[in-house]
């Protein structure tokens, strides 16, 4: 199972306050529940870990050209964790 601490995500981000942390929490369950339901099964690779950081990365507060990059990433990275998760 992996184990991605709030404080792991904020530095990601570079968040350096603590203002958002209730919300930051909430969308680190929500991504490892996205990728769930994507199929893939939580792990402790890292690309599984960028996978979820990437996640709040989108829902958190991004412009749309970092987005578009962003969700591209991620899709490329479910396809590659779904292969792992058969194995």
């Amino acid at each position: 199972m992996a184990n991605i601490s709030l404080e792991e995500v904020k530095e990601y981000l570079r968040v350096d306050d603590d203002a958002g942390d209730q919300t930051l929490a909430i969308l680190l369950e929500s991504a490892k529940e996205y990728l769930a339901n994507a199929g893939v099964t939580e792990s402790n690779h890292a690309l599984y870990k960028l996978a979820v950081m990437v996640w709040v990365a989108i829902h958190y507060e991004m412009d749309d050209r970092t987005l578009h990059k962003l969700k591209q990433s991620l899709q490329t990275m479910i396809l590659q964790l779904r292969e792992v998760s058969a194995t």
